[in-house]
């Protein structure tokens, strides 16, 4: 009986984006393209916690030219959490079946 040994996360990874990476190949078996989309879900959860960081440290609204404004690093951690999670659907890894459900209805 062989053992599978899962690929190592790549060095450019972070350790959020490492730590995402070996959950992910911990549990499933994924082929080499996979990998890379997986690579790259990592690599947005790297810079969702840099962003994180950056707003802890210097809170949610700076002050601009024109006073107070959003934090840019806001809009990168929106942005990079929707990619990780649109990454993450990509590899398709919820295999279940989804739950049978009725349609909405108006009447209880």
């Amino acid at each position: 009986m062989t053992t599978r040994r899962p690929p190592a996360p790549p060095q450019s990874l972070q350790e959020p984006g490492r730590a995402l990476w070996k959950s992910v190949v911990r549990e499933y078996v994924l082929e080499p393209h996979h990998l890379a989309v997986l690579e790259q879900a990592c690599n947005a959860r790297d810079r969702v916690n840099e962003a994180q960081a950056a707003i802890s440290e210097q809170g949610s609204y700076i002050v601009g030219r024109f006073g107070p404004k959003a934090h840019p690093a806001l809009a990168v951690e929106t942005a990079n959490r929707t990619l990780m999670a649109r990454l993450l659907r990509e590899l398709g890894l919820d295999l279940e079946a989804p739950a049978t459900s009725r349609p909405p209805t108006r009447w209880r």
